[in-house]
């Protein structure tokens, strides 16, 4: 046998020795460069100069996250060493060395594609997508969600002037990468890149309307995912500012204290951590306005971007037992089938219990495009960008009239409905019936005299929120997503083309 003897030889990078870290699990907030050069330079590099970066290209002051670039890559090594093992507030920090896109090196027919995987969706789904991703495209346009989330991957894109992004997950999953979008968007080449969905989620209602499908089952082949990216087709999805103006009056206590004798260690504690979690929406998807130094005024405004649903009262009732159930037992919710039983049982537990929001519309007032709405016995109110809502089920119905015009979701308007119980909102998931149409317009205003607070959510982001007034107006955030054309006949020659390099020319023959 031959011994083949190999040598390796240190080479520059042809397009430069610039390396990119990105730093994530930092304090995130209201801070300064001058702070977090403070904890990178002195409290973890010891003041050490050999390790400081030549340039802190970007900061992401909302997500605790930054962007580090060395111009040597023999210092760059040595900082990732560690920082990878560095930990500030008793977290551990999040490292990442980025790829190099030169923009130049691709052609101008080809929109590059990238690609965002939430592994923990869909059970294991998530874990195979991105492994057969990984194979069939190059590695370093594949990215898990969790490691860092959307940031490293727009970063690395940033200078890219067209290319689609493919995010694999549930609606939240999608909701989190256009958030992102929202916030890096501005300083990158291409503004606002066309997403298209792979469904792994459980609700999956914008993937429906997308035509993407109920939810990925393993059935179809990656490579077919990919062809379906090609050739779907553009279109603008209407999104929706929901403001929350709470007056320092109507502020009360959000969780009654429990009166049960069989009340165990276990049980308060469980109690204890929803009380932590239900006493403010959720801090990823809400951004607060704060009073000017010097202000008296104690009011306090939260404001959400929504893209598919807000509801108040019996439906986001339930979606809140539903998300704290699913944060003390993950792996009980793993599947579709397991998300819909459980809200078979608790839509069954709560029609057996007497009182519930029965009164529900009493306390509500209802102001649609500047109009009061007259409301009959509800308990819930239901407000809809797109037609598909509780995982598949048309809220709205197919019924045609003269008052309302045939909604999509970019038509500028919200559909706004009515559930008059848990019976009628099984019917409505059930396909047998639809909700009680109110209204249909572009702004949408909703006061809430109530003594006690009632339950909210914000595309499937639920919290009981005290009384207050809610306004919802047309966002000026643009979103572009892909629509999957429907299935044609194929025909030869027809189909779209995945790019991929060109093999040598004994491989072609």
């Amino acid at each position: 046998h031959r011994v083949t003897r190999f040598y390796l030889q240190h080479k520059d990078d042809p397009h430069g020795p610039s390396v990119s870290l990105f730093v994530g699990n930092l304090p995130p907030g209201p801070r300064t460069e001058k702070q977090y050069e403070k904890i990178l330079f002195q409290d973890i590099f010891k003041s050490n100069k050999d390790l400081k970066w030549d340039n802190m290209d970007v900061i992401y002051y909302e997500h605790g996250a930054m962007v580090l670039v060395y111009n040597d890559s023999d210092r760059a090594t040595r900082a990732f060493s560690i920082l990878r093992q560095a930990y500030h507030d008793q977290k551990q920090l999040l490292v990442l060395m980025l790829p190099n896109i030169q923009p130049q090196v691709i052609s101008s027919n080809i929109n590059p594609l990238l690609v965002f995987v939430n592994v923990k969706s869909g059970g294991q789904q998530g874990s195979e997508l991105i492994t057969n991703f990984r194979h069939l495209l190059n590695p370093h346009q594949v990215f898990d969600l969790q490691n860092g989330g959307p940031l490293p991957g727009l970063y690395v894109f940033r200078n890219i002037p067209h290319y689609r992004i493919l995010a694999c997950g549930g609606d939240g999953t999608v909701g989190w990468v256009l958030s992102c979008l929202d916030n890096v968007g501005q300083d990158a080449l291409c503004q606002s890149p066309p997403v298209g969905i792979v469904p792994l989620g459980t609700g999956n209602d914008l993937a429906r309307v997308l035509r993407w499908g109920s939810g990925y089952t393993g059935g179809e082949e990656p490579l077919s995912l990919l062809k379906c990216i090609v050739e779907a087709e553009e279109i603008k999805l209407d999104r929706w500012t929901v403001v929350f103006h709470q007056d320092q009056d109507k502020r009360l206590p959000i969780v009654p204290e429990i009166n049960s004798g069989k009340s165990t260690s276990a049980l308060k504690k469980a109690e204890e951590n929803r009380k932590r979690k239900l006493n403010a929406p959720p801090p990823s998807v809400a951004s607060t306005i704060i009073p000017q130094e010097g202000s008296t005024s104690e009011d306090k405004t939260e404001m959400f971007v929504m893209n598919n649903y807000f509801s108040l009262g019996v439906d986001a009732d339930i979606c809140l037992g539903f998300h704290m159930a699913r944060e003390e037992n993950p792996n009980k919710f793993n599947s579709r089938i397991q998300a819909k039983s459980y809200y078979v049982k608790t839509g069954i537990r709560k029609m057996m219990k007497k009182g519930g929001l029965k009164d529900f519309t009493r306390d509500i007032v209802l102001e649609v495009d500047g109009r009061r709405v007259d409301l009959p016995p509800l308990e819930g109110i239901i407000i809809t960008n797109i037609l598909s809502w509780g995982s598949g089920a048309n809220l709205w119905g197919h019924e045609k009239g003269d008052k309302f015009s045939r909604p999509t979701h970019y038509d500028g308007m919200l559909e706004v409905a009515g559930v008059t119980g848990v019976v009628h909102l099984g019917q409505i998931l059930s396909g047998i019936r639809s909700g009680v149409r109110l209204a249909q317009g572009g702004h949408v205003h909703i006061r809430m005299n109530t003594d006690d607070p009632v339950p909210v959510q914000v595309d499937g982001e639920p919290w009981l929120q005290p009384p207050c007034d809610i306004t919802i107006i047309k966002s000026a955030l643009k979103a572009t997503m892909l629509r999957k054309r429907k299935s044609k006949i194929k025909r030869r020659n027809t189909e779209p083309s995945v790019y991929f390099p060109d093999v040598d020319d004994d491989s072609k023959a």
